[in-house]
């Protein structure tokens, strides 16, 4: 099947709760759209990456697979704006469902969005005008060197955008305490946790 507005490469779908973020704990229907050349080293899902080796799924029948028990559905990856996110945001308002995005912002910004989770990756940054629009804005945090990016970032997003440092999951404990310091000198930002891998869910 080719891939045009109609249609997106999926690696998975799945109804479960919001792990990260602002809207953590919250029941939400997961799209994890595939493709993806930012190239984490740290990423949890590489196996997103290559578009190639998941299904090509019509979106009339993506929409079809939303459990109707929520009204949040999450859009992440991967990377979903390697694609064309029109016609899919349309078809999920016109079903009155609240659209998320999760997203590195590598890549101009298509679809009608009720919230943009942004999470910039130093290889490659955001889009300025993606700043402008995000409703959230989540470091990863590797390394104490990340603190300063989170800085660094946080000073192009719009005053409303909700900031939020996230432990890689790998590094937990090695960093959970730096982080901790930082949020009580820095006010502004807020603990971000996988809350979905403690509990042991998708």
């Amino acid at each position: 099947m080719k891939i045009d507005s109609n249609n997106l490469p999926v690696m998975e779908m799945f109804y479960s709760l919001q792990g990260e973020g602002y809207h953590s704990g919250s029941a939400a229907f997961f799209i994890r759209i595939a493709g993806c050349n930012v190239g984490c080293h740290w990423c949890d899902v590489k196996e997103s990456w290559d578009y190639g080796n998941h299904d090509i799924l019509n979106i009339s029948r993506i929409i079809d697979s939303i459990d109707n028990k929520t009204r949040i559905v999450v859009i992440s990856g991967g990377e979903p704006l390697m694609w064309d996110m029109k016609v899919i945001t349309t078809k999920l308002k016109e079903k009155k469902f609240r659209r998320h995005l999760e997203t590195s912002g590598a890549y101009e910004i298509t679809g009608d969005w009720d919230w943009i989770c942004l999470s910039p990756k130093k290889q490659q940054l955001p889009k300025n005008h993606l700043y402008k629009i995000a409703d959230e804005l989540k470091i990863i945090i590797y390394n104490k060197h990340d603190f300063k990016f989170a800085l660094e970032e946080s000073r192009k997003v719009n005053d409303n955008c909700k900031l939020f440092l996230q432990p890689e999951w790998g590094k937990f404990d090695k960093m959970k305490d730096e982080i901790v310091e930082f949020i009580k000198k820095n006010s502004k930002w807020r603990l971000s946790l996988q809350t979905h891998k403690f509990l042991g869910v998708d």
